[in-house]
């Protein structure tokens, strides 16, 4: 790969995921353009001195490297083939990074559809947190051909505390990133339960997460999601709806293998009800509020003097 200020990135989308992984390169010297359909993203990132563009297809000229961080299958196949997308105008040879969670059997048709036009395609889901990130710190969980990872590498480093290399055919990483999608999405539905579970028991919630975070019974998830639900902080890190469209990709191939997925089922629901009443797009911890709602209690709420 050439060096990080001869190398040409565009990320599309600059969620919570996509602006610290554009971050992360742009403090480590690439070139980068960020796109974004919401404009206050576009301007956060060009204020820390990145391009920006209005499309894909702008944002992705001539580019070396273009790194898809949008929320699913349909998205990513809109913002890499679709009209005004990415790959028509990025350079011949180039990679695509497609970081979105997606059925395995997806990832191969786009590695298929980018091979046709002479672009290299990376299956490379992410996962960690907005956080990790912001600091470069992502895991990613990559299949395709290790030439391809090995051209990137400098870039990879950039965005990833760890990046796995699961085999050369897309849709490894994606099958990889599907469990990983399971167990999260049911620990984040077990700590909202424990959480609201204490609270009808009367216990003390903030000594409630010291005692289980020293515990047997933490998981990463109760410990980066409870302290959402104590400071009555449910702006969306993760969304609710991020949830019911993973966990139905879960309960979607399980049918198909005829494998069952009972826990996974019932989390999705769980996350189901919570967008139902309302609560889609808020950060994934209100699975919390749904079940206090449903049982008539008050969980901690926000302190106005604190917000901002």
């Amino acid at each position: 790969m050439k060096s990080p200020q001869e190398t040409k990135v565009c990320v599309i989308g600059l969620g919570s995921m996509g602006f610290g992984m554009a971050e992360s390169l742009l403090r480590d010297g690439f070139a980068v353009t960020g796109v974004d359909v919401n404009a206050d993203a576009m301007e956060r990132f060009a204020a820390l001195g990145g391009a920006v563009a209005a499309d894909p297809a702008t944002g992705a000229q001539d580019a070396d490297l273009v790194i898809a961080v949008v929320v699913n299958a349909d998205q990513t196949e809109q913002v890499l083939f679709g009209p005004g997308g990415a790959v028509a105008t990025m350079s011949k040879g180039g990679v695509v990074m497609s970081c979105a969670t997606m059925a395995p059997d997806l990832a191969s048709v786009f590695a298929k559809r980018c091979a046709e036009v002479g672009v290299e395609y990376l299956d490379t889901p992410i996962s960690g947190g907005a956080v990790r990130a912001a600091s470069g710190e992502l895991t990613i969980m990559g299949s395709g051909p290790s030439a391809t990872f090995a051209r990137i590498r400098p870039a990879l480093d950039s965005v990833a505390a760890k990046v796995y290399e699961l085999g050369e055919e897309a849709g490894t990483g994606a099958a990889f990133k599907v469990v990983n999608q399971l167990l999260a999405g049911v620990h984040i539905a077990a700590a909202c339960e424990a959480i609201t579970f204490a609270k009808a028991m009367d216990l003390d919630l903030e000594k409630v997460y010291e005692v289980i975070t020293a515990s047997a019974g933490n998981s990463w998830m109760f410990e980066n999601r409870v302290p959402h639900v104590l400071e009555g902080d449910y702006s969306p890190r993760s969304a609710v709806d991020i949830f019911t469209k993973d966990l139905g990709i879960v309960a979607d191939i399980g049918r198909d293998m005829k494998f069952p997925t009972p826990i996974a089922s019932t989390a999705m629901q769980m996350f189901v009800m919570t967008a139902a009443a309302g609560m889609g797009r808020d950060d994934d911890a209100s699975v919390a509020r749904m079940l206090a709602d449903i049982a008539g209690l008050e969980l901690p709420t926000a302190n106005p003097a604190s917000e901002g």
